[in-house]
């Protein structure tokens, strides 16, 4: 990954081409939700409402159950706002697991905006099952915030997919994302770099999940181990507040599991930007049951 060119697209609110022409650039080598393969009408050129995603190997923890990263990118519940409008910031992410989703080769995401202000955005989705409807996988919820106005007249943009191919060998989501568990035990990633970083020149939601997910599944295996002897765990609740502009980097994630009753493990979480003197830039709490059988 490279940080090369990588700024505040707010400082060209004034000069509508070049922020046009920085935005395409982008957008188009976001890695969050160009790998997942989630895709926007209100962003991407030629795509009419297609919020259908495959789900691949690597979307699947080790029961083959959904991991909750890839349901979160794909309803990131910004509340409504698209980077043609504003400048985006997300505050609150939430979802329920309803179906651990085996076998389910597709969702769709159905989302609806409850609330549109001057600065604030509320929004709610159901993920289903895209070949079942009525099979509901997942409940999310969340809210965002305009941290800036754009030009106006700004247009959709081409797309740039990665084609990815599903295999069983594919790499797990949090090593593609450039996430790793260092020596002192963090889950940690590392300095910004321009294929993870939104517009705004800051961590964008997608590398957050995925590695908040890897450090809440290891405290949580770890926890159940003790208590069950098992680690065999599907994500059931997951709440993230964002709490700031994650800027610089390396990203550490402090971990804290609970373990509760009938299977039941909590984990909570902090992420902190090293590289911004500690800042604390990211709050999160899990909930994991565990899977029986195998």
């Amino acid at each position: 990954m490279s940080d090369a060119g990588l700024r505040d697209i707010r400082e060209l609110r004034e000069d509508r081409e070049a922020y046009a022409a920085e935005l395409r650039r982008r957008w188009g080598g976001l890695l969050s939700y160009r790998y997942v393969g989630r895709r926007w009408s209100s962003m991407d050129l030629g795509v009419d409402a297609d919020d259908t995603v495959a789900v691949r190997h690597d979307f699947r923890n080790s029961t083959g159950g959904l991991l909750v990263a890839p349901l979160a990118i794909c309803a990131p519940e910004g509340g409504g706002m698209s980077d043609l409008e504003a400048v985006p910031n997300p505050v609150i992410h939430s979802a329920q697991i309803v179906d651990a989703g085996h076998g389910v080769e597709r969702i769709k995401v159905l989302t609806t905006v409850l609330k549109r202000g001057r600065q604030m955005g509320y929004s709610r989705s159901l993920i289903v099952d895209a070949d079942h409807p009525e099979r509901v996988i997942a409940l999310t919820e969340g809210q965002g915030i305009s941290i800036g106005a754009v030009p106006e007249g700004l247009e959709r943009m081409p797309e740039n997919p990665i084609d990815v191919v599903d295999s069983p060998d594919l790499p797990p989501l949090w090593q593609v994302f450039g996430a790793a568990r260092r020596a002192d035990g963090h889950w940690a990633l590392p300095e910004l770099a321009v294929e993870v970083a939104s517009p705004d020149a800051a961590l964008h939601i997608g590398p957050q999940h995925v590695v908040l997910e890897a450090a809440a599944e290891d405290a949580a295996e770890d926890a159940a181990r003790e208590v069950a002897a098992t680690d065999r765990l599907q994500v059931r609740s997951w709440h993230v507040m964002f709490l700031a502009r994650a800027k610089v980097g390396p990203f550490r994630v402090d971990a804290e599991a609970f373990r509760g009753t009938d299977g039941q493990v909590g984990v909570r979480l902090l992420m902190v930007d090293e590289g911004d003197g500690g800042r604390a830039v990211t709050s999160g709490a899990a909930m994991f049951s565990v899977v029986s059988g195998g």
